[in-house]
C-alpha cells in the first residue's frame, strides 16, 4: 500500500476521533498511531531497539 493511501487513512481516522471524541480521543488515536508506527518499523526490520539508547555520535 502507498503511503499516501496510509496517510489518508491514518487522517480518516483521526477526523473521526475528533469529531466524535473530542481532543482528547484525537490525542489517544494520534499516539496510539505513532506507537503503532514505531512498532511496525521494528516488526520490519528497520528500526532496532539500540537506535533508541544509543548516544548520538558528535564529531566536534
Amino acid at each position: 500500500m502507498r503511503m499516501a493511501v496510509v496517510g489518508l487513512f491514518a487522517g480518516i481516522a483521526l477526523a473521526f476521533a475528533g469529531y466524535f471524541g473530542g481532543f482528547g480521543a484525537f490525542l489517544l488515536v494520534a499516539a496510539l498511531g505513532a506507537i503503532g508506527f514505531v512498532v511496525g518499523r521494528f516488526l520490519e526490520g528497520d528500526l532496532e531497539p539500540g537506535d533508541f539508547f544509543r548516544p548520538r555520535d558528535r564529531d566536534r
